[in-house]
């Protein structure tokens, strides 16, 4: 998967969360277990991740692909 990165994903984000790497985001992109519409265009991402031991959320902006945020999500609950 071709990614890009924004420049707020990049300087803030990685940053802020240096335990975040690279390699998980597009695991979490090409098979998410959850994948939702934002009402402002961006699309939420959910995966989990054995080494975070939690839910990954990935932002990417409309086109699926440019991230713009990543974080473990202490909410998401996998329906059963």
């Amino acid at each position: 998967m071709d990614l890009e990165y924004t420049e707020y994903f990049m300087n803030v984000v990685l940053e802020k969360r240096p335990y975040i790497k690279l390699q998980w985001i597009p695991a979490v992109l090409e098979q998410p277990l959850l994948r939702q519409l934002q009402s402002d265009g961006r699309i939420r991402h959910w995966r989990f991740i054995p080494e975070l031991e939690r839910y990954l959320r990935v932002v990417t902006l409309e086109d699926g692909r440019t991230v713009h945020n990543a974080f473990p999500d202490r909410d998401f609950r996998e329906e059963t």
